[in-house]
């Protein structure tokens, strides 16, 4: 039976963490392999993607205290490590097939394209995956106000954020073995309760705009062609 996926152009927001792998930094060529694959299973399906990485698999700005430097130079800290990981993306999809274009909010020079919003657009019509990385090249705002924002510009149907966890809880499942996942959750009760899996500018920004997500465990492999074929998995956040 053919497979028709209810989602035809999706953006996928990745975390650090998941380059990371099972470790905390750097990045895992397994799991960056398995995800590598996972992304081709979709795009065998004829769905336009676009990726948007994080960087927290080196650092995140709001843990610049730690590190004992500022903010700001933290947070372009993790806006280059975005980068490093597209490049990464980048070679294992292209090295299984996929054509991809690597655009930057931060200037880089000829090594990674400049973003361009109608550049990005036809990219995705002609079926490359598109990879959206240096954050907004600003400091203060995260990579999942990022993916709102993008998602927004190039209009996709739904932003898949891509977590270690099985979706958005009323606390933290990590430290909480009682939390309750939700299947479903309203972006009002995800700002009121002040849940953090996904940075409340980018909520906000979804809410605005009515722009679905949907949270899941990325290292269950089938999860994200499950929710592009329209089933049930994770939490799904909407109006």
């Amino acid at each position: 039976m053919q497979e028709i996926p209810k989602y035809k152009r999706v953006l996928i927001k990745l975390s650090g963490e998941v380059m990371a792998g099972e470790g905390r930094v750097g990045i895992d060529p397994t799991s960056l392999r398995s995800l590598a694959l996972e992304i081709k299973e979709l795009h065998d399906l004829s769905v336009e993607i676009a990726l948007v990485i994080g960087g927290g698999n080196l650092i995140r700005g709001a843990s610049a205290t730690g590190y004992d430097i500022e903010r700001v130079t933290a947070d372009q800290v993790g806006m280059l490590t975005t980068i490093i990981n597209g490049l990464f993306l980048r070679d294992l999809l292209e090295r299984i097939g996929i054509s991809t274009t690597l655009q930057s909010a931060v200037p880089i020079g000829e090594m990674v394209a400049p973003y361009e919003r109608v550049s990005a657009i036809k990219d995705l019509r002609d079926k490359k995956v598109v990879i959206l990385v240096g954050g907004l090249g600003n400091p203060f705002f995260t990579t999942d106000t990022a993916a709102s924002l993008r998602a927004l510009e190039i209009g996709v149907e739904i932003i898949l954020k891509a977590t270690k966890v099985e979706g958005v809880y009323d606390s933290d499942p990590l430290k909480n073995p009682s939390a309750v996942k939700f299947d479903y959750i309203p972006y009002e009760e995800v700002l009121q309760r002040n849940l953090r899996v996904i940075d409340s500018t980018a909520i906000a920004l979804c809410m605005e705009h009515k722009l679905s997500l949907v949270v899941f465990n990325v290292g269950v492999r089938g999860n994200m062609k499950k929710i592009i074929l329209g089933e049930k998995e994770g939490t799904f956040i909407g109006g």
